[in-house]
């Protein structure tokens, strides 16, 4: 059928709005999906990343808590919001890494529905035992461990404080029980209360902890030491070749505009970036944080997936 006068004129204005939309964006409040509960690592820092992002375009920004199912409840509702950069999420090591290997059907491909904007930082864990705890080191928690199988407890309650813990079993030829929670802050009531012996908790979420000489670290998942924890060993100093890190970044549904990606990175790599940022990611939570482009992010996402996928065969962690 051909096309009036008025309809030809008419079709650049009708394309021009999506273009002029994303060149405002943001225009409204955006909500970013933390899907695990409050106090942990991705909670805090999404909190502090969110806060630069709204000084910075003068839209509120939200910090929505849905945590369940190792992080996938959280995971289906960004799938199923609309990709219009409104809606973001908080990625982990356990939404983007871990949980392809340790669910059979997890409900989403990290890859195929999701794009990261931006990584916030990486880090690695604590192994922490209660302040009055009778186990002074690892070598402690290790005997222990041997002399009496099955009768130490480990709390887990996302993929970084579930699969070291089994690794570090393995490696050590001893046999705990693991007890999963749904938040972190559960976690914390019971290791207090002796219902738990130990758990890993990253560095970010466990510092308030340590500080406050209400939890006693015993090693680090690091490769090396840690410049805070100078005369915190890692387990690699006793198990060579044991690591575990992480890692914290942004994601949006994989149909995002472009253009609103490119904003939304650059505006997280500025927020890592600014001294007080900077500071606290580096220096109060031990996290290694530097600006990435798109293809950077994408490259270390899939990199993280190929780590935590030989961590969970090591770990063997069968498929739920």
């Amino acid at each position: 059928m051909p096309l009036s006068r008025r309809t030809l004129f008419a079709l650049p204005t009708l394309a021009a709005f999506p273009a002029v939309a994303q060149a405002d964006y943001p225009t409204k409040p955006i909500r970013i999906i933390v899907p695990f509960a409050p106090g942990g690592s991705g909670d805090i820092t999404s909190r502090l990343i969110g806060k630069y992002i709204e000084d910075k375009t003068g839209q509120p920004f939200v910090v929505e808590n849905k945590p369940g199912a190792n992080g996938i409840v959280g995971v289906l509702a960004v799938k199923s919001a609309p990709a219009d950069g409104y809606t973001l999420m908080l990625a982990t090591t356990s939404t983007n890494a871990a949980n392809v290997h340790m669910f059979r059907s997890p409900g989403y491909d990290p890859e195929k529905d999701f794009s990261v904007v931006g990584v916030i930082g990486s880090s690695g864990a604590f192994l922490v035992v209660p302040a009055d705890s009778p186990y002074k080191t690892l070598n402690d928690l290790l005997a222990y461990a041997k002399a009496n199988p099955g009768k130490l407890n480990f709390g887990y309650f996302n993929a970084s404080s579930q699969v070291p813990a089994e690794v570090l079993g393995k490696r050590a030829g001893v046999d705990w029980q693991a007890v999963a929670y749904k938040a972190i802050g559960n976690a914390w009531t019971d290791l207090y209360a002796g219902a738990i012996q130990f758990m890993f908790v990253d560095l970010t979420a466990g510092r308030g902890q340590v500080v406050a000489n209400k939890a006693r670290p015993l090693a680090l998942t690091l490769s090396q030491r840690s410049p805070l924890y100078p005369d915190l060993p890692t387990l690699a100093e006793t198990f060579p070749g044991f690591t575990s890190t992480g890692f914290l970044a942004v994601a949006v549904p994989k149909a995002t505009p472009l253009a609103i990606q490119e904003k939304l990175n650059a505006l997280i790599n500025e927020a890592i970036s600014s001294p007080d940022i900077q500071n606290r990611l580096v220096n109060e939570f031990a996290l290694t944080a530097k600006p990435l482009t798109l293809e950077q992010c994408a490259a270390q996402d899939r990199e993280e997936r190929a780590k935590w996928a030989e961590y969970v065969k090591i770990a063997r962690i069968e498929p739920q």
